[in-house]
């Protein structure tokens, strides 16, 4: 049985650290940008203070107990879904929006979707831009992550939480010996690499108060930004190009961006096979979707189209969603190419969504093996990854997993058909955009998702929470077998 008052109790953490972020901001307004909202900062973080006070002083004699599975389950989903809630009242103040756009935009930036009801943000409160800026910088690694670092202090075991909360099939990839440890070092490189970012935004022409609100979602791979126009409102390739090292620096494992950096073993990076298949994949894509927009004379320069292709290749696949030009005009073919790449996602342990390449790999490696068996019966096939032969259990969960994806994909496109009239490919591209936390779509959420009616906007925040938490961990909890054992 879930342990459910140690599971409330331990939420009263994100919601506190959230309620923080939102004092801190307000005290921004006031102090740096005197924008005139930070009494909606002040009062949303009086009030989830107070809320998390509450909760705690009900539950002050319950010891909290080591996690389970199931705890960490649990709270891995529930810690989502309140820390959006927490998260739009600010939005749902300063904005004026309704709330479920308030939840949204909430849930978009937490999950580092991207995905945007908002238009006119370049007139917007800076503070209030920062914040929304922020929300997916701390959502990118996981507000789980976080809650996990703080465990030892109250001995009580994160790894049930980690597990839960990690994306990817094999999760036993250690950087240090207590869990504590290792997920304060994965937020240590993660606050290194955002630093370095922002110092080569800021060097390349962004004011600073930009190269910071852009590295905060670069690093993360969220995708918001603080003009209509996203990372095109610079103008800038040497920009995008930045960018590009940042969004792919955020779409590897921290655990190998800290292992490298602590052994010095630089050459890790080619040795390590998802890193590796995965540059692959994004120079052959950029290759592709170069050689046709030249084919096609979409740019006057060939150094503009060279670096609009491989930025949006990598923006796409990355799930970071960033934009910097009209992709309508580009060939029709690119936006189904621009879906597909999303779909193959990052690697596992990083910021990115989408499939994952470590399982894009074993379900080609397994794809492969059939044809083999095929042509030659008598042999016997093991999948090896990084040499070592993969177990048939996660061989089975990823092929799972990837049906899974597939059978997300149908269900939400019918759902959102029906819940708004769009047609096919808007609805498909709005659902490829969530499940994979990537942020833009096509057609009629070309440019943002204010044109999705309320019942929409539902089906695509439970999408986006359902591919933030990687399909099995939200869906386990709706089976009775969950809440029976």
């Amino acid at each position: 049985m879930v342990n459910a008052r140690t599971v409330v109790k331990l939420l009263v953490y994100p919601i506190h650290w959230l309620a923080g972020i939102q004092f801190v901001f307000a005290v921004l307004s006031v102090t740096v940008f005197q924008d005139l909202v930070a009494r909606w900062f002040f009062a949303s973080s009086l009030i989830w203070m107070l809320i998390g006070v509450l909760i705690w002083t009900r539950l002050r004699k319950h010891e909290i107990q080591t996690i389970r599975i199931h705890d960490g389950l649990l709270f891995a989903v529930l810690t989502w879904i309140i820390a959006g809630t927490v998260g739009a009242l600010p939005i749902y103040w300063i904005t004026e929006v309704s709330w479920t756009d308030a939840m949204f935009e909430s849930v978009s930036a937490l999950t580092t979707t991207g995905a945007t009801i908002l238009t006119g943000l370049d007139i917007m409160a800076p503070s209030f831009l920062l914040y929304r800026q922020f929300l997916q910088w701390t959502g990118g690694l996981g507000v789980v992550i976080f809650v996990v670092a703080l465990l030892p202090m109250l001995n009580v075991g994160g790894m049930r939480l980690l597990i839960a909360e990690t994306p990817g099939p094999i999760k036993n990839d250690k950087i240090a010996p207590r869990i504590g440890n290792a997920s304060r070092y994965l937020w240590l490189v993660y606050l290194a690499i955002t630093v370095a970012c922002a110092a080569c935004y800021w060097s390349a022409g962004m004011s600073f108060y930009d190269a910071i609100a852009h590295s905060f979602t670069t690093v993360s791979t969220g995708g918001f930004s603080t003009h209509d126009a996203s990372l095109g409102y610079f103008e800038s390739n040497t920009i995008l190009w930045i960018a590009n090292v940042f969004m792919v620096l955020g779409a590897i494992s921290f655990a190998l961006h800290w292992r490298i950096n602590a052994q010095r073993q630089w050459l890790d990076y080619w040795r390590d096979e998802e890193t590796r298949i995965f540059l692959c994949l994004v120079l052959s894509f950029g290759l592709i979707v170069t050689a046709i927009i030249l084919s096609n004379d979409t740019y006057a320069s060939t150094y503009d189209a060279v670096s609009q292709s491989f930025f949006h290749i990598i923006s796409f696949m990355t799930s970071t969603g960033y934009g910097a030009t009209d992709l309508s005009t580009w060939p029709l073919v690119l936006p189904l190419v621009l879906v597909f790449v999303s779909y193959l996602g990052g690697c596992a342990g990083s910021t990115a969504g989408g499939n994952k390449i470590i399982r894009d790999i074993i379900a080609f490696k397994l794809i492969k093996n059939q044809f083999s068996v095929l042509l030659h019966p008598r042999a016997v096939k093991q999948i090896r990854y990084q040499d070592k032969i993969v177990a048939d259990s996660v061989v089975t969960s990823i092929i799972a997993f990837l049906l899974l994806s597939a059978l997300s994909t149908i269900v939400f496109t019918f759902l959102l058909v029906a819940a708004t009239g769009f047609d096919f490919w808007s609805a498909f591209t709005a659902v490829a955009a969530c499940l994979n936390v990537l942020g833009p779509g096509f057609g009629e959420v070309g440019s943002n998702f204010i044109n999705v009616s309320d019942s929409g906007i539902w089906i695509l925040n439970f999408a986006m929470l359902l591919g933030r938490l990687e399909y099995f961990t939200l869906i386990a909890l709706l089976l009775p077998e969950f809440w029976r054992e």
